[in-house]
């Protein structure tokens, strides 16, 4: 068993000995639960689901991508909310990036999150070795 740390420079790396935002192993790459946080706090404040999900399905992209596969190989996606009512921005902004045979999908609403800003956080894992859809 070999397992690859992989970084996108789309994609801030965690303080050192946190821990990693992708890491693949026998041509599974697992990515970290990933959130729109930026540098700028207010910014994200003033951002609804929909904003917050489409951020972080293109951090899971530059991921997925850094690991050498495409949206097309991420076989499952874990996707955690601090409102469920707002679901359906969610689901428009994950339908921005996949088409054809959809990962399959968690949905879970939690009480918070990493900071009271944050409304969305979602971790995938891709399919990116030998075989890859």
């Amino acid at each position: 068993m070999t397992i690859r740390r992989v970084t996108s420079p789309d994609v801030p790396e965690p303080p050192p000995e946190r821990w990693s935002n992708c890491l693949v192993c026998d041509g599974i790459a697992y990515v970290a639960g990933m959130t729109a946080r930026g540098t700028d706090a207010a910014v994200l404040a003033k951002m609804d689901e929909y904003d917050q999900a489409k951020q972080i399905f293109g951090k899971i992209k530059g991921m997925v991508e850094a690991a050498g596969g495409t949206m097309a190989d991420v076989v499952k996606v874990i996707i955690y909310v601090t409102n469920i009512k707002n679901n359906t921005k969610v689901w428009k902004a994950r339908a921005e990036f996949f088409t054809g045979n959809f990962p399959v999908s968690t949905l879970v609403q939690v009480a918070a999150l990493a900071a009271p800003e944050i409304l969305v956080e979602i971790e995938a894992i891709a399919h990116v070795g030998k075989g890859a859809r």
